[in-house]
């Protein structure tokens, strides 16, 4: 196929740069990649074959700029694998996972390029270099070490190994999740299987119906659809059949099973680490970030751990005497937790879900975060409709600055289909440099709404309006980058610091100003009532306990899984349930990903690092303090100073060095305990 025939080796005159996705089919990525990854090793190779001694300018800026074609391949291409994907693409993805995992490990493993870099790490101090520069250099010097450029040949040959056999599991992970997601539905036959269930809800389980080609209504396992079931739905026989489908994901016994992919890999990440010379996968992933060392990730889990377990407790007393009620000696369960708590929370707040819903359509929500944006850092965003996206349902909007300036461009994709994988997400078509030219970034926030039925509005839960939010906040991190080296750009930050922009973002939605201004009646326009909005905002902490302990125990049995010093004959759904024992789980609460489907930690790099969340509501919590202390949630100074040395700021200095200098003193922890309703 000739770069005329292929539309991902040509160059692009769409507006904006944007791919033309209208173009672009399964069968063009092969060939892509193929002349991207042949032209990315040549550019490589000229870098660990110079003659000229090495400097930043023929090693680091050459590495910088290589692989532009390859970058660009590759952001189409994870972009649709995640949010639109089909049996072609997922074949594909098959077939380049080992193929990339190869290409990449050539590049890091290479004895040649870490020799100029080492020397040029050595003389660093001398090189006269600004502190990007030296930061950038840093960074580079530390990839290659952490994979294994300075070791001897044989033990580069097996890491080389290790990284592909990952790459392929990974991809085999994630694509069976999805795969049982799409292959459940729980058909709802009749008014009897319907009872208690709003119109809304009726609605969009018609709607998963027709996009699967089927009459009637169906649950499915997309979080936006099977929550509210669980939530809602009186019928406790069929939320036991959906809670243990949900639960159950990747331990189906069956082709797509994921309990000896996830044992292989957690073995895999064990020798890995062994082999650069760290005590385990958890040492060698926290060396490289701001937590440092397992033992002060268990600290903050072990301080959030007991107050959330006894708080989960009280709760549970509330859920079981409702029960007692309604079932007299059944013991409360896993499927009736959320049920029963939607009930105490009517009881003790007078709200019904369905009525705050009616304040907070999609519209509303999307112009609150907007608007924010804008009061926050002065950005303006524009429908530009017709332009070649990748769904009809994803919508762009062309982002500028206070002088009109462009900034970015913004895809936001809000519903729930089956060719895309569950949960929220931010990714980036293309990120921001300033290398060689301006190139401003093409940022992308995937949800899995549940749609309104026909032209009726998306109504959002206030959960998923946390969700818009934070996805929100994680393509403000990307939209706002200004950095010159792209792998210090955007979102390239620490894991445990990259959560940080997206949580505190959260805080704005619950702005009494906020929401006064946009949560309105989808049908008449009018404002919230300042009574439910009361109510609203004093229900925030309630079920704090659950979403606590199912959170933590994720994070612990992640943690504890990559703490294994070997991994052999592992069974880690048994390995699960002792870890869970041993933290007194309470028997109603699941985690809130188990292991068989913990994609984040199989298939989205958070391996070792799902507390990163919990450490970034440290800073979150204490961060959006400052804007309560200065009395105003839009103060212009720290919006400014947030800007600055956040959101535009990638990881141009030590995340904590950048918390330092927006916040103007370290977090302070105490905070995220009372945020979550754990303190005083």
């Amino acid at each position: 196929m000739s770069f005329a025939e292929n539309p991902l080796l040509e160059t692009w005159a769409t507006p904006f740069g944007l791919p033309p996705f209208d173009r672009i089919a399964p069968e063009h990525f092969r060939d892509a990649y193929d002349v991207a990854i042949t032209e990315h090793r040549a550019e490589i190779e000229a870098v660990a074959t110079s003659a000229e001694p090495p400097s930043f300018a023929n090693t680091v800026a050459a590495l910088e700029r290589s692989g532009r074609r390859l970058s660009r391949v590759s952001g189409v291409f994870y972009n649709l694998t995640g949010a639109h994907t089909s049996d072609a693409l997922r074949a594909v993805e098959r077939e380049m996972s080992p193929i990339l995992a190869r290409h990449w490990s050539s590049i890091y493993l290479d004895a040649r390029l870490y020799a100029r870099l080492d020397r040029l790490e050595v003389e660093r101090e001398s090189l006269g270099l600004s502190a990007e520069e030296a930061r950038v250099l840093w960074r580079h010097h530390k990839a290659f070490r952490r994979t294994g450029a300075g070791l001897p040949d044989a033990a580069r040959a097996r890491l080389a190994e290790i990284a592909e056999r990952l790459a392929v599991l990974s991809t085999r992970f994630g694509q069976n999740v999805l795969a049982d997601e799409q292959s459940f539905v729980l058909p709802l036959a009749g008014e009897e299987d319907l009872a208690g269930l709003p119109d809304w809800l009726r609605a969009a389980a018609a709607d998963a119906a027709r996009e699967r080609g089927l009459d009637g209504h169906v649950v499915t396992l997309s979080r936006s659809l099977i929550e509210p079931f669980l939530t809602l739905s009186p019928r406790r026989d069929l939320r036991e059949r959906a809670y243990l489908a949900w639960i159950g994901r990747g331990e189906t016994g069956g082709q797509t099973d994921n309990r000896a992919l996830a044992a292989e890999m957690v073995a895999l990440r064990a020798e890995q680490a062994a082999i650069l010379g760290y005590p385990s996968y958890a040492h060698f992933k926290l060396d490289d970030a701001m937590a440092k060392n397992p033992d002060n990730v268990h600290e903050l889990l072990r301080g959030v751990w007991e107050p959330a377990r006894a708080l989960a407790e009280r709760e549970r007393a509330d859920l079981d005497a409702m029960l007692g009620r309604d079932a007299g000696a059944a013991r409360l369960a896993g499927h009736d937790w959320r049920f029963y708590a939607e009930r105490v929370r009517r009881d003790r707040f007078a709200i019904d879900e369905a009525e705050v819903k009616a304040y907070l359509p999609l519209e509303g929500v999307i112009a609150a975060a907007f608007d924010t944006a804008s009061r926050l850092f002065g950005l303006s965003f524009a429908e530009r409709p017709g332009l070649p996206v990748y769904h009809p349902d994803v919508r762009a909007f062309e982002v500028t600055d206070r002088d009109g300036r462009h900034v970015g461009l913004f895809l936001g994709d809000y519903y729930a289909r089956p060719s895309k994988r569950s949960g929220a997400w931010m990714s980036a078509v293309r990120g921001q440099r300033k290398l060689d030219e301006d190139v401003r970034p093409i940022i992308v926030n995937v949800m899995n709404f549940a749609r309104g039925a026909g032209e009726a509005p998306t109504l959002l839960s206030f959960d998923d309006a946390r969700t818009l939010f934070h996805e929100f906040g994680h393509a403000l991190h990307g939209l706002l980058s200004d950095v010159t080296y792209p792998s210090l750009a955007g979102t390239a930050v620490a894991r445990d610091f990259v959560e940080f922009p997206s949580q505190l973002f959260e805080h704005w939605l619950e702005e009494p100003q906020v929401l006064r201004r946009f949560a309105r009646h989808h049908a008449t326009g009018e404002p919230m009532p300042e009574g439910l909005l009361a109510k609203v905002l004093a229900a925030r902490r309630f079920n704090q306990g659950f979403a606590t302990v199912e959170y933590c125990a994720s994070a612990a049995v992640d943690l504890e899984l990559h703490l294994q010093p070997s991994a052999d004959n592992l069974d880690v759904v048994a390995f699960e349930k002792a870890t869970l024992a041993e933290l007194a789980m309470p028997e109603a609460i699941a985690m809130r990903h188990r292991t068989p489907h913990f994609t984040h930690v199989f298939s989205g790099g958070y391996a070792s690092a799902y507390y990163s969340y919990l450490w970034s509501e440290i800073l979150d919590a204490d961060g959006f303090d400052a804007f309560r202390e200065a009395g105003d949630p839009f103060d212009p100074d720290l919006a400014r100073r947030l800007r600055d040395n956040v959101y535009a700021a990638g990881d141009l200095r030590d995340p904590a060095e950048a918390y330092l200098a927006f916040r103007g003193r370290p977090p302070r922890p105490e905070a995220l305990l009372r945020q979550r309703g754990l303190a005083a």
